[in-house]
């Protein structure tokens, strides 16, 4: 942006970070953004545009609601571009999007702008080769994919134990063989903060080196340009030196644990392309700006809240989008480590399947309440709680119901049950009608 519209026009507003927060194009965080119309910030004063990027995050449980506040606070004339790869009822999400904020057009694009290749990575125990098995051909699938998950199920051991022959490559093995075949970049998403670090570590470890010397000059000029702000002593707490050695060697985590200045660093060598692996958490996947040739998935289960549950199709098509890049690579890569129960069915049922619904996690906190009753009146802070894409689709399911208890109605009178009152239907007749 800022090669477009000046260094002067554009700033960045985060919790750790201000830069230039007046400028005429703001990237911040959703939070931040509804916290300024709390307040009634007088930056929003000339707004005239807000682009909502990855709209569907107002599903997630613990954050979701900030996208639904935003989208309805927001003073009517600002214009709204919400943008997402993940949303199969896009029309549905538009008509309420309309319902707040007036007419809306919905532009849906199913081709993808490069074309994907799924594969799944396997390595031999004895000979430590790595396998990429293709798993879709003409949207089936793949005869070798079919074959691996034939060999995998035939050759099982009592008490559930796979043939001693599969295996799942390790990190720097799948790495050495991405890179033998030119699959570089690679970001490599696993779900846990210690992981990605623990995955450069042992990569280096393995004697992984994948730079060359002018390479590794400029990721070291780049890392002291970023951290000049940090005294030695900030730098040895924070593992300068072994963080700076993983990327001089082309390996770096991402994750929202590192500090403001050492994720801007790993973004910043990346998109230079002197970065070739990343091993991220799936937060990268959300509005990072960090397309690679290929996608690495280590799990295709994630821990949500106190449970373990295995990925949505919505997720996996949200991380693997991140794989090719536009003007650079004729096709992106996806590939899935193998592991007992993982099967390329499965990989290929995540891939060929719609997203699920984007469904609303809106709910009136305690923060949303103290806010609305000191900002507005209440038959205004009624009307906010009552535009939400949540209530939206309760208007709907009811009006559904609605319907559907008519049709009853008139076929409980057919049977001969005359002036039948709705609020004194029993349970009994309501279960003749059929509607429950």
């Amino acid at each position: 942006l800022g090669s477009i519209y000046g260094p002067d026009a554009v700033g960045l507003l985060t919790g750790d970070v201000a830069h230039r927060p007046d400028g005429q194009v703001v990237v911040m965080t959703t939070e931040v953004l509804r916290n300024m119309l709390f307040t009634g910030s007088p930056q929003l004063r000339g707004i005239g545009l807000v682009v909502l990027d990855e709209v569907h995050y107002l599903q997630d449980p613990y954050r979701g609601s900030v996208w639904e506040e935003v989208i309805i606070l927001t003073p009517a004339p600002v214009v709204f571009v919400c943008l997402s790869a993940t949303v199969s009822n896009a029309r549905e999400l538009g008509e309420w999007i309309a319902s707040v904020r007036g007419p809306t057009d919905v532009v849906v694009e199913t081709k993808r702008p490069v074309e994907l290749v799924n594969h799944v990575a396997l390595a031999d125990r004895r000979s430590r080769r790595v396998d990429l098995v293709p798993v879709l051909a003409d949207g089936k699938l793949d005869a070798r994919a079919i074959a691996l998950d034939q060999r995998a199920s035939a050759r099982r051991r009592p008490h559930g134990a796979h043939h001693p022959r599969l295996a799942g490559p390790r990190r720097s093995e799948l790495v050495e063989a991405l890179d033998e075949r030119a699959m570089l970049p690679v970001i490599v998403f696993i779900f846990s903060r210690a992981a990605c670090d623990d995955a450069v570590r042992q990569c280096l470890g393995d004697g992984l080196r994948l730079t060359s010397g002018e390479e590794r000059a400029e990721i070291r000029r780049r890392c002291e340009e970023h951290t000049e702000g940090l005294s030695d002593d900030e730098l040895r707490v924070l593992g300068y030196g072994e963080w700076s050695t993983g990327l001089e060697a082309g390996l770096a985590s991402h994750h929202a644990g590192l500090i403001p200045a050492f994720r801007e660093t790993v973004e910043d060598c990346f998109a230079a392309g002197l970065l070739k692996v990343v091993f991220a958490t799936e937060t990268l996947a959300l509005g990072i700006n960090m397309p690679a040739r290929t996608v690495v998935i280590e799990r295709l289960t994630k821990v949500r809240g106190e449970t373990r549950s295995g990925l949505t199709s919505g997720e996996y098509a949200q991380m693997t989008g991140r794989a090719g890049r536009r003007g650079l690579d004729a096709v992106g890569h996806a590939v899935v480590v193998w592991a007992p129960g993982v099967s390329a069915a499965q990989v290929a049922a995540l891939a060929t399947s719609p997203a699920p619904d984007l469904r609303s996690s809106f709910r009136p906190t305690y923060n949303l309440a103290v806010n609305l009753v000191r900002r507005y009146q209440a038959d205004q802070a009624h009307y906010v709680l009552d535009r939400s894409f949540a209530q939206f689709l309760d208007s709907r399911h009811r009006d559904a119901l609605s319907r559907r208890l008519d049709r009853a109605l008139r076929l409980l009178e057919d049977f001969g049950y005359v002036e039948i009152d709705a609020w004194r239907l029993t349970a009994r007749g309501a279960r003749l009608a059929g509607i429950y």
